[in-house]
């Protein structure tokens, strides 16, 4: 178990980002979803409805955000998220209530890896921009 956990927390250091409209660097968000609670790979249709509930408990939050979708850096593994413009204390507790093992804070351009329900410490992984890019469309990534 505890190399499974390791393997995960390895992964989630590794996540590059997707976006659709760039984030100023001078803004301090978070980045969080709903899919595959606990590290349990969900159906589609499973995930999908878990976003749609999360996107309905932030926009009841009236917080600013924005989606975009992690990705390992080959593409294969997609999981549609959202930046959420608030404190990263206020999205550790959605996170939870989602099940998720780790969330990504961004404070001036650093990105941080923050564990919730994982064990672990908190990780410094460099620039957030040099993990994102732009793409067209969201409809170009099933997720």
């Amino acid at each position: 178990m505890e190399c499974q956990i390791n393997h995960l927390w390895s992964l989630y250091q590794q996540t590059e980002f997707l976006l659709m409209q760039n984030i100023s660097p001078d803004t301090s968000f978070a980045i969080i979803t709903a899919h595959n609670p606990r590290g349990e790979l969900l159906s589609e249709c499973q995930n999908r409805l878990r976003d749609r509930q999360l996107l309905a408990d932030i926009e009841a939050l009236g917080v600013p955000y924005r989606a975009l979708v992690g990705t390992s850096p080959d593409l294969q593994h997609k999981e549609k998220s959202w930046a959420v413009f608030m404190e990263a204390g206020d999205v550790l507790a959605l996170a939870e209530k989602y099940q998720q093992n780790a969330i990504y804070y961004v404070e001036q351009d650093r990105l941080k890896l923050l564990p919730c329900l994982m064990p672990g410490p908190e990780l410094q992984l460099g620039s957030f921009r040099s993990r994102a890019r732009l793409i067209g469309s969201m409809a170009d990534f099933d997720c």
